[in-house]
């Protein structure tokens, strides 16, 4: 597997890593601890050196914490803040221990503070400082949060959603993230999977933790439709799920995508295969004027409102 820098922090990571919520068991149903194991394995073997967890992913922590034993130096780290009670620091130290070393290669914070709460920033630095976390950043949603949050000094990385369907915010903010020099994680690539062709419009959800995400039947309807609208990539990547990873790697401000996986099966779905290829230039063109007519480029949020109300009250 291929690997890029980290902004300019001197790590080379896995142009895919693996995304460690699911093996959890928290939200996504249970796992078995020698599935979520053997999973990990394979993925070393493909090359991933690059994992995303969080202290709220359930034993997601405590999993890798069993797992890194032996071959840590092969793997690069990154977990998160998401504003637990005992404080950052507390957890930190709770953390490192769960995962079973002495340091956290890349911690976020898991929104972007304002306010009172941009006193956490100081945190992350003292603990930096401290050789506990070797880099810093946050995972954050909207254009606004990275400029918010890269008025900052000493922030290493961002982790934002980047998909076809989700253009926004990082070409709204390509410009900025490339003068910073910030490594960039996307998530969410493949859309809770109607981006791997998984899901028609008659596809329903009844785990609570589906329902709680928002899949209700309109937005299964919308989401399986604007999915559809990028089927014309399948010709020149070999599937839609393999356009859908490759479309955050055609921008090189973009150092990983992480992708979920809780078995050896998602794995080679995931990480496996042939490396996938930046997409064309006159591709990403393509890609963009559909985005436009869908609604949901940085450009067109009167259009993307104007969407999402439909699906709200069942239009189609």
């Amino acid at each position: 597997m291929r690997t890029r820098d980290f902004g300019r922090t001197g790590l080379r990571v896995s142009e895919r890593g693996f995304g460690a919520w699911a093996i959890g068991g928290a939200s996504f149903g249970a796992v078995p601890a020698e599935q979520a194991l053997d999973a990990l394995a394979r993925a070393e073997a493909l090359g991933c050196n690059f994992v995303d967890t969080a202290a709220v992913y359930g034993e997601s922590e405590a999993l890798l914490g069993r797992f890194l034993p032996g071959r840590r130096d092969r793997w690069i780290v990154a977990s998160k803040y998401s504003g637990q009670p005992q404080g950052l620091t507390a957890l930190v130290h709770e953390q490192l221990r769960r995962l079973n070393t002495d340091r956290i290669d890349f911690y976020q914070l898991h929104w972007a503070p304002r306010g009172k709460d941009e006193a956490l920033f100081d945190e992350l630095d003292a603990l930096k400082r401290a050789g506990k976390l070797r880099f810093v950043g946050v995972s954050l949603r909207s254009a606004g949060d990275i400029d918010h949050v890269l008025a900052r000094p000493g922030i290493d990385g961002l982790q934002i959603c980047v998909s076809l369907l989700d253009p926004d915010p990082l070409l709204a903010r390509l410009a900025l993230l490339r003068a910073r020099g910030v490594g960039v994680i996307a998530r969410s690539v493949l859309k809770g999977g109607f981006l791997t062709g998984k899901y028609d419009a008659a596809a329903r959800f009844t785990d609570p933790a589906d329902q709680r995400r928002g899949w209700e039947p309109a937005r299964i309807r919308m989401l399986a439709q604007q999915a559809r609208a990028f089927d014309f990539l399948a010709a020149s990547a070999g599937s839609l799920h393999a356009a859908a990873i490759a479309y955050p790697l055609s921008f090189p401000e973009v150092s990983t995508v992480i992708l979920s996986c809780k078995s050896v099966e998602q794995v080679e779905a995931n990480l496996g295969g042939a490396p996938p290829a930046a997409l064309a230039p006159a591709l990403l063109e393509r890609i963009a004027q559909v985005q436009r007519q869908l609604g949901v480029s940085p450009a067109s949020s009167g259009v993307r409102l104007w969407r999402r109300l439909k699906a709200r009250i069942g239009l189609a």
